[in-house]
């Protein structure tokens, strides 16, 4: 367990990175960043920061020596790079769940070896396996990077007609994941906690708006039923309790309709905080960065109740330029992630709006 005092070390100094670096100086815990790049907005806000790559094992060694346990703000970090520093110091999510949650096809045959429902999906090596994943799952599907696909990058819808081996040759001929089309009525996700010895807290299922793959918009409360509200938090503490996850985690959905019912099929999992929740940053009790910190440090796990109605808007790329807008907004509030440049599809930061009963 953690005390004040102590130094939690970030591998990442993205925005994410620089969120939990914010939650965790309240609580009296010093942060100390890991990245390669320069400038990375995270390094602002730290205690100390050490610019290197992730497969300098010398770097490595010394920040293990400086720091009290090891989180990460993305998914793409490196499962040797977990490895090394968790023979020397407690890194939380541990590399086991690293490595699954950053393989499309290890993750979601994980989740259907829990029985819980996924799109049907098939592996794909070359182009005579996609031919055949598609004999099996039809049209229209999506063709998946199993690896370091984000914001819609790395995938390509392939419908009636299409050409399946121009689809392969755009994401590169990787390695790939073929999933059925789901028919969803909206995206949804759960922002989930989970403790080493086993508790668990779930934020409100969130609705999810995105424009050209990219988030735009969450909104809580979701459109959604009660029995689709609960079973989703069950199918999170699942996931999470089977990783033997550590942190706060998000599991992305579609919600469908089946026989004039609501339900939802898991798409993806996101080891880390997660953009949905970032809502929970003015809207619920805890945060999700402050609940992060609070699981990785080994102490008790915050209220996650919601404190109104609440949408957050990311801000991409020029739409970071309405800061002065947005200030002049009642009751919006501002989070600008002090990346340098704003560019196309870029996440420059963010505003939550809360609006309470007597608003309307």
């Amino acid at each position: 367990m953690l005390k004040p005092g102590y130094t939690l070390g970030i591998l990442g100094g993205g925005q994410l990175a620089r969120m939990i670096a914010l939650a965790a100086a309240p609580l009296g815990l010093k942060t100390h960043i890991y990245a390669p790049e320069d400038g990375s907005p995270a390094f602002d806000v730290a205690s100390a920061h050490t610019q290197a790559a992730y497969d300098d094992f010398e770097a490595l060694e010394r920040f293990a020596g400086a720091v009290d346990v090891v989180t990460y703000e993305f998914e793409n970090v490196p499962v040797a790079t977990a490895e090394f520093l968790a023979a020397r110091v407690s890194v939380h999510p541990g590399a086991g769940a690293l490595g699954i949650t950053q393989d499309r096809l290890a993750e979601k045959t994980f989740v259907a070896n829990l029985g819980i429902e996924v799109a049907p999906f098939a592996a794909v090596e070359d182009e005579a396996s996609l031919e055949a994943a598609l004999a099996e799952i039809g049209r229209p599907a999506v063709l998946k990077t199993r690896r370091f696909g984000y914001d819609g990058k790395g995938q390509v819808m392939i419908r009636e007609g299409d050409d399946a081996a121009a689809a392969f040759a755009a994401i590169g001929r990787h390695p790939a994941i073929l999933e059925g089309f789901v028919p969803f009525i909206r995206e949804v996700s759960v922002v989930a906690a989970r403790t080493e010895d086993g508790r668990f807290a779930a934020y409100e299922i969130t609705q999810n708006e995105h424009r050209h793959h990219i988030l735009y918009r969450s909104t809580v409360p979701a459109e959604v039923t009660p029995a689709v509200s609960a079973v989703s938090h069950e199918i999170a503490r699942r996931i999470g309790e089977a990783l033997g996850y550590v942190g706060v985690f998000a599991v992305e959905m579609f919600l469908v309709v089946v026989d004039g019912a609501q339900g939802v099929i898991v798409n993806e999992i996101a080891p880390r905080v997660h953009n949905s929740g970032h809502w929970t940053l003015d809207g619920a009790v805890t945060s999700q960065f402050e609940q992060h910190v609070r699981a990785v440090a080994g102490w008790p796990l915050g209220a996650v109740e919601r404190l109104g109605h609440v949408e957050m808007t990311n801000l991409i790329g020029d739409e970071a330029n309405s800061w002065l807008d947005v200030l002049a907004e009642p009751g919006a509030h501002l989070h600008l992630y002090g990346k340098a440049e704003a560019r196309p599809g870029r996440k420059m930061g963010h505003v939550t709006r809360i609006f309470f009963e007597d608003d309307a």
